[in-house]
């Protein structure tokens, strides 16, 4: 833990800044590795402190024991974080300028009354957090697995006269008993031409005959999320949806042979959005090729056409290229990979 604080210390330091507010539960999660809830924090060299209300205290305390104080707040807690920076003779103070809202912004800034000046940055922890250390990994591998045998459970219950909500039903449940304290995000099943919606939020409507299913799923493991795609059927499958899912597939073997350390994340891009528009069906595919996966199901690095930012090993994220046919039907099939010393390892042990 200390040692997350360590390295934010240094990234302040190059900013000149005395300290930084965090405000997004998962960078609080991150350098305290302690699930945050409704809590703020406060990050400096004079002191750490943690605000929090009545309902926390006592867990935080015990939770937090040597690496930070415990304040409970009682009336208005930006009132507090600000007198707390004032009296700790803090000048400079940063804000996560994603996270902090304006009207929390303009507390802090009114009860600091001058006397010290609240500076934005940017990605300060996020960059921290897209390389993993092994704890983190093994959290993540236990969500990808979880995961995985949902979806080979699910199997069994793709059948006509079947509801999407009943689907993700029986996939919530399965994951609970399976060990996950919660799922990564809302599940999407998506049957039909359902499917050729990226992001279609699951209906009463019935699987019928020979119709694609697209789920899409993730399990929280302690903290740590996954994020698996796959499509299934509820009998036989045409020729054109045939065609279409071995292209979709070659297209994520492709990008994840092109990982390794150094590589520039937009070559990854290309290599899997170069092979769909060959095919015929770039207009098909407008999302980016992926995201990085662990505190947050979506974070850092972003897999897209426009990040010239290198891979470097520990980090884990998901490939997930896919052709959406409006009125027809869409096909995505998501595999989340970590970055070795040597190469990629794909968690979802899909084969590539």
């Amino acid at each position: 833990m200390a040692s997350r604080i360590n390295k934010l210390f240094a990234k302040l330091n190059q900013e000149n800044l005395d300290g930084l507010i965090v405000s997004s539960s998962a960078n609080i999660s991150y350098l305290t590795k302690y699930t945050s809830r409704e809590s703020y924090f406060l990050v400096s060299e004079k002191a750490n402190i943690y605000f929090t209300d009545s309902r926390y205290t006592e867990e935080a305390e015990d939770e937090l024991r040597n690496l930070a104080e415990i304040k409970k707040t009682n009336g208005s807690v930006f009132k507090i974080i600000a007198h707390t920076c004032l009296d700790l003779g803090l000048r400079r103070i940063g804000f996560e300028e994603r996270c902090l809202a304006y009207a929390e912004y303009k507390k802090i800034k009114e009860e600091l009354k001058k006397k010290a000046a609240l500076i934005p940055t940017y990605g300060l922890i996020e960059e921290l957090r897209q390389i993993k250390e092994p704890e983190e990994i093994s959290k993540i591998k236990k969500a990808v697995q979880i995961t995985a045998s949902a979806l080979e459970f699910i199997g069994k219950f793709i059948l006509p006269g079947k509801r999407e909500l009943e689907i993700v039903a029986e996939l919530e449940r399965f994951i609970r008993y399976q060990g996950a304290t919660d799922s990564a995000f809302e599940i999407i099943v998506a049957s039909g031409t359902n499917s050729s919606f990226a992001h279609h939020i699951p209906t009463k409507r019935k699987i019928k005959n020979d119709e694609l299913v697209l789920i899409d799923i993730g399990a929280d493991y302690f903290g740590y999320k996954s994020d698996l795609t796959r499509v299934l059927s509820s009998g036989k499958i045409s020729s054109l949806e045939k065609k279409i899912y071995h292209i979709v597939q070659e297209a994520k073997n492709r990008a994840i042979r092109k990982i390794k350390p150094a590589v520039s994340i937009k070559e990854v891009d290309a290599a899997s959005r170069r092979y769909i528009t060959q095919k015929g069906f770039g207009e098909f595919f407008g999302h980016n090729l992926g995201h990085g996966v662990g505190l947050e199901v979506h974070e850092e690095p972003n897999i897209s056409s426009k990040n010239s930012n290198v891979i470097r090993p520990g980090m884990v994220f998901t490939i997930e290229p896919a052709i959406y046919l409006p009125g027809k039907f869409g096909i995505r099939i998501e595999d989340m990979v970590l970055v070795t010393n040597k190469g990629t390892e794909v968690l979802s042990g899909a084969v590539v």
